[in-house]
């Protein structure tokens, strides 16, 4: 049986999924129904998933049984269990890191929403006992580690002085550096990124370890644009095995996302299809 699967965590991305996690057709669109449209084009999919933040999203989809409506957290930690880097696990922690923060938890099998629909609200990790505007507006993770986040912490180390070539690959203008400027910089050499791409570890690694010592998972997954930065994995591991004591350390699996784009999508896909069995 083949299901589609919508994210609406950020720009509309769509794919369709045959039951062994397969992704058959994907596409992005400027709205949710130009992605549905783009993808289902290709495959007819019997059933779908929607994973928005939103509680009852208006999803423009037709002659498609929509079975489940989730988070995108919930979406992450399902594709991870089914395809990704949690394959098997029945506890998981999947931790998403890109435009948005958030994280899907996977207890005894199955995605856990919490008391109020609220669990895995990862962007309000405390991490850092300063309070600063940013942290009351965004949370105090999120405004370290998202994507904005990162760019604007490199922002920062110009305007108080250092130099760094990333500025000059953003043409010039600090508002336009991005996460990304930040993590190719840090490819090529240049000190201040790799500065900031190490505290960015750091921050993650800490939310890890919090996230570990909370749930007793067998695994947690880092996925997002953040994951798909081949630059932080060791350094993530090195943070939480600094955090946590060594028998709780060698329980737990740390590891990146290598789902893509497509992760929340391919979970959302992944609970309609449990949700018709």
């Amino acid at each position: 049986m083949l299901s589609l699967g919508l994210d609406l965590s950020g720009a509309p991305h769509a794919i369709v999924t045959d039951d062994r996690g397969k992704v058959v057709a994907e596409a992005s669109g400027a709205d949710a129904g130009d992605a549905v449209y783009a993808a289902t084009s290709k495959e007819t999919p019997e059933i779908g998933g929607v994973a928005s933040p939103v509680d009852t999203p208006d999803v423009p989809v037709t002659g498609i049984r929509i079975l489940a409506r989730t988070t995108p957290g919930a979406a992450a930690v399902a594709a991870e269990a089914w395809v990704g880097a949690a394959r098997g696990a029945r506890h998981a922690v999947c931790l998403h890191i890109g435009e948005e923060v958030f994280a899907g938890l996977l207890l005894d099998g199955k995605p856990w929403a919490g008391a109020h629909n609220r669990a895995g609200a990862a962007a309000w990790l405390a991490i850092n006992p300063v309070e600063r505007q940013d942290y009351r507006k965004l949370g105090s993770l999120a405004a370290e580690v998202s994507a904005k986040g990162i760019a604007r912490r490199l922002s920062w180390r110009i305007q108080a002085g250092d130099r760094s070539r990333v500025l000059d690959a953003a043409g010039g203008s600090l508002d336009a550096i991005t996460g990304q400027h930040v993590f190719d910089g840090a490819r090529g050499g240049d000190g201040v990124a790799i500065s900031v791409v190490r505290d960015t570890a750091k921050y993650i690694g800490m939310a890890v370890a919090t996230l570990a010592a909370a749930i007793d998972p067998e695994v947690v997954v880092v996925s997002g644009t953040v994951a798909a930065a081949d630059l932080m994995l060791e350094a993530v591991r090195q943070e939480c095995t600094r955090r946590l004591p060594p028998e709780a350390m060698s329980a737990v699996r740390v590891e990146f996302s290598e789902l893509g784009v497509n992760a929340i999508a391919i979970g959302a896909a992944r609970l309609a299809l449990l949700a018709s069995a």
